[in-house]
């Protein structure tokens, strides 16, 4: 496909593709957003920098109490997806990104816990119709890592582990690197049971075909060789809550002559695309992305993160390529967007240094749509930390700044950002700063 628009923005330093339409696809009916909300304003307690008319509300904060009595609320908050409850209510269902040296596990619960020395898995809150946190709980523990995910169309939620430890490694007693199933509503009914048939490798967020139920999957590898974008076909499509586990055929994606997707560099190209059958999905002996793929290899991509389904089509992020690092080529974050009916990939989105500029931040990490169609997007990268929304017409503007310095005198730090998500309504956006650990919720004058 001919590139018909490509728009840099000199403040942004971001390129768009001629398709960029695609990937604006919120409600029916909705308004696109045409542009930012005005410059973020210094938050008199020193946690979050929002523009003027927005609000926040703190629902959780690490080492608080649990208020289902089980322990402090865990560290390192991460991806999270919104599910309604009915008469105004809202489940939120959180990762916690733990790895051995974290300070607050997700407390080991009798019949939600897979490996007891995990400190990871995810907890759920319930919210009142006013927006008040009404209950909190465990509902995974003793699984690793727990990055990003995704929902699933019969709404329960999908927790990823970002690592390939096995037992015996750093003291875990099970194998790990598993996708999880988690009921927000009872998650007592999901259980601990890991999806092995998903794969086990190093996973960071999943995306379901509404309309057929594949399952697609990032693989987070930083270092050589780096991870695969996966799919997976169920057995049992659309099968409802346990359905995963009745097994499937997990493929990666291989683009013909193209090995690495950092090279390139042109918002808009199109690559037609093959699905190769995994050799062995439990990583039995050798690491996915090590295994013989056969002639023609297999596509990688230096940190394959954020993944999610809109405009008939999968959006999956990588949010970094460092030559120096062993990629093909240096970029900030792409967006890219696979089409299933024509099984084509396209580059939609590519962030600096293309015109030697530079994002206001760097390295996209998770990103979800918002209700009026906007694309959200929390960075992960130096500095100060945001979340920035991108307008259709290719706008890049702050919403949220992480204002709390959680860093040592003159070296500062702050958490980045993650697990953003919209209410059912649309009108409350919820999102993460990573460290330290706090869930917010973000209401105002939302286009």
């Amino acid at each position: 496909m001919s590139v018909t628009r490509r728009s840099l923005l000199a403040a942004g330093g971001i390129a768009f593709s001629g398709a960029l339409g695609a990937l604006f696809t919120g409600r029916a009916g909705a308004v696109r957003p045409t542009r930012g909300y005005g410059p973020l304003l210094p938050d008199p307690r020193g946690l979050l920098d929002l523009p003027a008319g927005f609000s926040y509300r703190v629902l959780s904060r690490a080492g608080g109490p649990l208020r289902s009595g089980e322990g402090p609320v865990p560290a390192n908050c991460d991806g999270m997806a919104a599910f309604g409850a009915g008469g105004g209510r809202v489940r939120l269902v959180r990762n916690h990104e733990n790895r051995t040296t974290a300070a607050l596990r997700v407390p080991a619960v009798t019949g939600l816990t897979y490996d007891p020395e995990a400190l990871g898995g995810c907890t759920a809150l319930e919210l009142g119709p006013d927006g008040a946190v009404t209950g909190e709980r465990v509902a995974l523990a003793g699984t690793a890592v727990n990055c990003a995910g995704g929902r699933t169309p019969w709404n329960t939620w999908l927790s990823c582990e970002e690592t390939e430890d096995r037992a015996g490694t750093s003291g875990y007693t099970r194998d790990h690197g598993f996708v999880f199933e988690v009921d927000p509503a009872d998650p007592r009914r999901s259980g601990a049971v890991p999806l092995t048939a998903l794969g086990r490798f190093a996973h960071e967020a999943v995306a379901v075909d509404p309309y057929r139920g594949v399952v697609y999957e990032t693989e987070d590898a930083f270092v050589e060789p780096f991870g695969l974008f996966y799919r997976f076909l169920p057995a049992r499509p659309l099968g409802g809550p346990g359905s995963l586990r009745a097994g499937g055929v997990l493929q990666a994606l291989r683009v013909p002559g193209l090995a690495d997707l950092a090279v390139v560099d042109r918002p808009g190209a199109e690559f037609p695309v093959e699905w190769v059958p995994v050799p062995d999905p439990s990583a039995a002996g050798t690491a996915i992305r090590f295994q013989d793929f056969g002639r023609g290899g297999i596509t990688h991509a230096q940190k394959l993160e954020g993944c999610y389904w809109g405009g008939g089509g999968v959006h999956f992020v990588s949010s970094y390529a460092r030559r120096r690092e062993g990629a093909g080529a240096d970029h900030h974050g792409q967006v890219w967007f696979y089409d299933p009916l024509r099984s084509r990939l396209r580059l939609d989105v590519l962030f600096g240094p293309a015109a030697d500029i530079q994002l206001p931040g760097d390295s996209p990490d998770n990103i979800c749509l918002a209700p009026d169609g906007g694309l959200m997007v929390c960075e992960d990268g130096g500095g100060a930390q945001y979340v920035f929304g991108v307008t259709v017409g290719g706008e890049v503007y702050p919403v949220a700044r992480n204002a709390e310095d959680i860093g040592q005198p003159g070296a500062p730090e702050w958490g980045e950002f993650a697990g953003v998500t919209f209410s059912p309504d649309g009108r409350t956006m919820y999102v993460n700063a990573y460290a330290p650990g706090t869930t917010f919720a973000v209401t105002g004058p939302w286009q």
